[in-house]
């Protein structure tokens, strides 16, 4: 037996991932445990977890590896401060000393880190790094169901590397192409995040669910001004409009001159139409260039398949452009796209790369639905409910999917905790809050009153394989919620000229479609299939409110409030239950009715997390 553990930490959304003789065993976040939305520290819990579930100690782990190269990150900022020195002096002096301390002698500091595990570990030479490109393609390549591939990787920055292209083939991937920083999409539409007033590295998904309310009336200027877009896609941004490189924000004043509105404030500046159009030409700019790319390089490479990952890859919107132009012949997402998936890809690359351990392709992925986090039994989910004072009822399968399916058709909203924790950004079925989509004030009401967050905000639909193109325009599976497409026009209820000049938010009170709390302004949706084969209860679950309703669909949102990371455990879930309006309450069998519970129970979950 052989295994290898993957650390991703320190910058973004921290990880551990392992495999054991290929297969890939368990994953998770650093935040499910900590509670700390995108926790980037040691993910102690997270390896913790992900020994105990393969039941290994870290002393009988083989190898452990680590998502990217330090040495070569640090070399980026030293180059970076001098190119543009005397610049950037602040920066610096906040920077190096950190680099200093900790990051630059990362292998010492994992060292002494992971003994904490395990008092028989002993062995540093164990410990490998990966570089950080290397580990996004490997992560989205060989869980793929494909024996060879074309892998694009975009996002803010590795080492040096923005963008890459990788080609793989059975057991080998070797990068191709790269664009280097300060050269980055990833960094240019996280400075638009910045300019509308969300939050870097998390707010990036609010500017792409933002932009259908605007027009994107100001590609030109950015075309024209901050980015140089070859035939291609390849690009480059003129620094002089930027300061993300030596300073303290995104964005600097001949950026905010050209668009002429300073940055907004969060706390006291409102959505404006400015702030919508803005999204929607950054939206733009990002899409043409994916597609760009993507086409450049199946006539460049003749490879019918296309992998994605990095953090732009979780840009459905521009992934379901990439689909809807049919270049490639497939198209594969790794779910777990950003940081957080490179703990994954570092150890993947080590067994096939490194070792060159053969590689047969899976045709369904080996990303087992993403549910690859801790998971569990009943016994332990009705001690825990006892612990805390829970009021439940234990039901058995039929007649809890027969409940559920009613409470659901009747508009009740239901918080469902389920078999294994998803791996990623989505809930994917395993720690979900679902609905019916038919309701035409169900997202606001969700987003409102359930999740605490902006109203704008679209929601997702999780629907049956098997009915996919009898609702929506595409014909191909998105288990992993990357993939965005219209729906049929003749589930479609298009607006009047009256409505269509209402101010964008607006437009949220327009019932766009037979499934309105799924369908975005611009007839949208962010779609999820579900497979019987990777979680059967969610399935007859939806098969169930399909033979009530005629509708297989089900509105599907993360388990949390904004803020907070989707929930872990039996308490996570139930706190979230008692601090906002869910109805109902699903955990394994246990099924738990709000109007039962002990009222002292419920306290301000508002306050618990950090505004994102």
């Amino acid at each position: 037996m052989s295994s290898i553990l993957g650390i991703s930490a320190y910058y973004h959304d921290s990880a551990a991932s392992i495999i054991v003789n290929g297969k890939i065993i368990a994953a998770a976040q650093e935040e499910r445990f900590t509670r700390k939305k995108h926790d980037s520290s040691y993910p102690f819990n997270a390896i913790e977890f992900v020994l105990k579930y393969s039941n290994l100690k870290l002393s009988e782990v083989d190898h452990i590896i680590f998502f990217e190269k330090p040495f070569l990150k640090f070399e980026r900022l030293l180059e970076t401060y001098v190119a543009f020195a005397p610049k950037g002096f602040l920066s610096f002096c906040k920077a190096i000393p950190i680099w200093l301390k900790d990051k630059l002698f990362q292998k010492k500091m994992l060292f002494n880190e992971l003994k904490r595990h395990d008092n028989n570990f002993k062995d540093d030479k164990k410990i490998f790094f990966s570089d950080h490109h290397l580990s996004h393609a490997a992560s989205a390549f060989f869980p793929s169901p494909f024996e060879e591939a074309i892998i694009l990787t975009a996002d803010a920055v590795g080492e040096w590397a923005t963008t890459t292209v990788a080609i793989g083939k059975k057991n080998s991937l070797e990068i191709k192409k790269e664009i280097h920083f300060p050269h980055s999409l990833g960094l240019l539409y996280s400075a638009f995040t910045y300019y509308t007033g969300f939050k870097v590295n998390s707010g990036e998904y609010k500017l792409m669910g933002l932009a259908p309310y605007g027009a994107p009336i100001y590609q030109d200027k950015i075309v024209n001004n901050l980015v140089d877009i070859k035939e291609d896609g390849t690009f480059r941004l003129n620094q002089t409009y930027f300061n993300y490189a030596i300073g303290l924000t995104m964005t600097n004043k001949k950026f905010h001159s050209l668009f002429g509105q300073e940055p907004r404030n969060p706390k006291t500046d409102q959505l404006t139409q400015f702030h919508m159009d803005i999204a929607a030409s950054i939206q733009k700019v990002t899409e043409d260039i994916m597609v760009k790319l993507a086409k450049s390089l199946r006539k460049e490479f003749n490879i019918p398949n296309l992998c994605l990952a990095g953090g732009v890859a979780l840009n459905c919107v521009a992934n379901g452009k990439i689909l809807k132009e049919k270049i490639f012949n497939s198209i594969w997402v790794q779910p777990a796209a950003g940081d957080a998936g490179g703990s994954l890809g570092a150890a993947l690359a080590l067994w096939y790369v490194e070792q060159k351990n053969p590689r047969l392709a899976n045709p369904n992925d080996d990303m087992q639905g993403s549910f690859l986090g801790p998971e569990f039994t009943q016994k332990e989910i009705e001690e825990e409910l006892n612990k805390i004072g829970a009021k439940f009822e234990v039901l058995n399968d039929e007649d809890l999917i027969e409940k559920v399916a009613t409470d659901l058709s009747l508009g009740e909203a239901i918080g469902w905790f389920q078999g294994r924790m998803e791996f990623g950004p989505r809930a994917l079925g395993g720690r979900s809050i679902l609905a019916d989509p038919r309701s035409s004030n169900m997202q606001k009401r969700l987003n409102l009153k359930v999740k605490y967050r902006e109203s704008f905000r679209p929601f997702a639909p999780s629907i049956l394989e098997e009915d996919l193109s009898k609702w929506f325009d595409i014909h191909v599976s998105s288990p992993y919620m990357l993939m965005v497409a219209n729906i049929n026009e003749d589930k479609k209820i298009i607006m009047n000229k009256d409505q269509e000049k209402l101010f964008g938010i607006d437009k949220l009170n327009i019932k766009g479609s037979e499934i309105p709390a799924v369908t975005h302004v611009d007839y949208s949706a962010r779609i999820q299939t579900v497979h019987k084969e990777t979680n059967e209860k969610y399935f007859k679950l939806i098969q169930k409110f399909k033979e009530k309703t005629n509708c297989p669909v089900l509105v599907n949102t993360s388990f949390n409030v904004r803020g907070e990371p989707i929930v872990n455990t039996p308490l996570d879930s139930y706190n979230c239950f008692m601090g906002t309006e869910l109805d109902k309450l699903v955990i394994g069998n246990c099924y738990l009715e709000k109007s039962s519970q002990d009222s002292s129970l419920k306290k301000d979950y508002t306050k618990e997390f950090e505004l994102d």
